[in-house]
């Protein structure tokens, strides 16, 4: 397999449409993505990914991410910036993180490897990748966007260094050293993100690439391209935009209906919520609740415990297939709820309590969605 890219716009477009299924309304918005990658084109540099086996496998690979939460700022916090005299740096703070990250550990990156996947999830690395002059390996770490450290496969494998250099917009910076385990990680970025006003860059996880290629979940960038690209196509051709995805990727279409009531908290760096739907057409009187911490992670059909984390649950704009950010959802919005499998070693008992509803507090016993949707099919025969 050759190395692929983005050329145009139309481009960056299919990729973060394809990026927005797969952020299980997490893992930053569309614009956000867009923003990015229009600036990296107009500079003149390429957004590129490669295969992992065009890695050689002792160049040093690091992620890089934001840590925060997705819900929008308010105007006290805008105020409170404001009054603050906080101004942005020139200097991007997710390439300033990697420096960072390099020249405390004294060791040159030659690989950047995508954290999770969602619109600015995306984009973050293959910007990254583009200024530094890096190659972006085709994966990631996760298969979706998720909430918390602990979802990724370094931390299933044990390969977590607890280890990061973390910058913020304004340009105050930090090196982690050592955190004890990943959820002290985890809780110090967040509450870094806190005290920078919404997000803090964070490079983490060196690892060499034999090490890296062991738990990339490959690919991952190239569905996302082949996902949007699914959906122009179908609505240029008059196709069902929804149906067309899912029946090219095997994923499941879970629900239709409208939003009804939506819950919200923006609590310890995290966007919290609970969205009401409720059910039209084949859908018409059942209801469908969606919890959801940043990515959508817990479902309810009609009161009972359905389709849950390491699985993934995306809503899509019930006609044109888009899909929806959290933290951009609305009371009113009708949307089709999808399903699609998570990544095979979540599943297992130690995956669960890293990915699993138990691990969100919920008294749920995981059912693989192939289960669930079985069930589905043979109830109504």
């Amino acid at each position: 397999m050759e190395k692929k890219s983005l050329r145009t716009l139309q481009d960056c477009e299919d990729m973060l449409e394809g990026a927005l299924w797969l952020g299980t309304g997490g893992g930053g918005s569309f614009d956000e993505g867009m923003e990015k990658f229009k600036k990296v084109l107009d500079e003149g540099l390429s957004l590129e990914w490669v295969p992992a086996g065009q890695i050689g496998d002792d160049s040093w690979t690091v992620t890089i991410g934001l840590h925060g939460s997705i819900a929008p700022l308010s105007p006290e916090t805008l105020n409170e910036i404001s009054d603050l005299g906080l101004v942005e740096t020139e200097e991007w703070y997710l390439t300033k993180a990697v420096k960072e990250l390099g020249e405390s550990l004294e060791k040159e990156f030659k690989c950047i490897v995508p954290a999770e996947l969602g619109p600015d999830s995306v984009a973050i690395p293959l910007a990254v990748g583009a200024y530094l002059g890096i190659p972006v390996v085709d994966g990631d770490y996760v298969g979706r966007a998720v909430p918390e450290e602990a979802q990724s496969t370094y931390c299933l494998h044990n390969k977590q260094s607890n280890l990061f250099a973390g910058v913020d917009r304004w340009g105050n910076s930090i090196f982690v050293r050592n955190a004890v385990n990943t959820n002290s990680l985890e809780r110090i970025a967040k509450m870094l993100a806190v005290a920078s006003y919404g997000d803090i860059a964070v490079a983490t996880t060196p690892l060499i690439a034999k090490e890296m290629k062991k738990i990339l979940v490959n690919g991952t960038l190239s569905r996302c391209l082949e996902i949007g690209q699914i959906l122009r196509a179908s609505r240029n051709n008059g196709v069902n935009p929804v149906d067309a995805v899912v029946n090219s990727i095997n994923a499941w279409r879970l629900f239709n209906g409208t939003v009804d009531g939506l819950e919200t908290e923006d609590r310890d760096g995290y966007y919290f919520g609970t969205v009401l739907i409720k059910g039209s057409g084949p859908y018409q009187g059942q209801t469908l609740k969606v919890w959801f911490k940043n990515e959508n992670l817990v479902t309810w059909l009609n009161g009972n415990a359905w389709v849950c984390s390491p699985d993934l649950i995306s809503l899509v704009d019930h006609k044109t297939g888009r899909g929806i950010y959290n933290a951009e959802l609305k009371k009113g919005d009708q949307v089709a709820v999808i399903g699609m499998k998570g990544v095979e070693d979540f599943r297992t008992d130690y995956g669960l309590t890293l990915a699993g509803p138990g691990h969100f507090g919920f008294e749920i016993d995981y059912k693989p969605i192939e289960l669930l949707m079985a069930d589905t099919e043979a109830s109504l025969k």
